[in-house]
């Protein structure tokens, strides 16, 4: 599962972008790095607003990265703190994350890679909404 995605170069992607990012207001930049189907490397870092919740997570703004450069799923994925370690996504970011990898999206994670369906498990997803109105 995890042996073709190179977590080296997602994760120095990852630190990378999030030396670009905003934070003025947290001090904690953060940055995101993600792999595609066609292998291709996606990048985004956290953008603070001075309204907290008008703020952008790095997760999110890779996810914005990645389909506005026709991505549209993603294998793996790595975040990095300020000090470059490995960061969990939070519950926002992993619901995101779910949209666009599924619950096999393997996630870089301080203990190892993990798939999301484990780290986000009975998630809500398009699935659900597809068996509410019939259309499964």
């Amino acid at each position: 599962m995890t042996t073709e995605i190179d977590f080296d170069a997602l994760r120095a992607a990852a630190r990378d972008v999030m030396t670009r990012a905003y934070a003025p207001y947290s001090g904690f930049p953060v940055g995101a790095a993600g792999i595609g189907s066609q292998s291709r490397i996606v990048a985004g870092c956290n953008v603070e607003n001075v309204s907290y919740g008008l703020g952008v997570c790095a997760e999110v703004a890779m996810v914005a990265v990645a389909v506005s450069s026709g991505v549209r799923r993603l294998r793996a994925v790595s975040v990095c703190d300020p000090d470059g370690r490995v960061l969990l996504p939070c519950g926002r970011c992993r619901q995101v994350l779910l949209e666009f990898g599924g619950p096999g999206l393997v996630v870089d994670t301080p203990a190892g890679p993990r798939a999301l369906a484990e780290l986000l498990p009975e998630a809500f997803g398009p699935a659900d909404l597809e068996r509410a109105d019939g259309r499964r």
